[in-house]
């Protein structure tokens, strides 16, 4: 019997253990290791040079073309970017057709 109990036991504290490791990796983003003469150190990294700032910025190129692809635009081309919109063009099975995508984030569609 105490057998099968620290059996059950042992068997609870893997599937906890594996829970927790699951979930670090999203919690420890902002932080690096890095190995040197001077060992393992960490480094926080600056959350404004590393990416929150760039979110802001509007509708990237790619972003748009990836849109583009999305609502069925086949070889999706930006042959437009200006401050307040992203043009892209591509081919749809009726032709050549044209979309063009408000230059703020998560491009949406004018």
């Amino acid at each position: 019997m105490f057998k099968m109990v620290s059996k059950f036991g042992l068997a609870a504290a893997l599937s906890v253990a594996t829970c927790s490791v699951f979930s670090m990796p999203a919690a420890a983003q902002d932080m690096e290791l890095r190995i040197g003469p001077d060992g393992v150190r960490p480094v926080i990294r600056d959350r404004d040079r590393y990416g929150d700032r760039n979110r802001d910025r509007g509708c990237s190129p790619g972003e748009a073309r990836a849109a583009a692809s999305d609502e069925g635009l086949r070889r999706p081309e930006v042959v437009r970017v200006t401050s307040r919109s992203v043009t892209v063009e591509g081919m749809t099975r009726s032709g050549p057709d044209r979309i063009t995508f408000a230059n703020r984030r998560g491009c949406p569609i004018i």
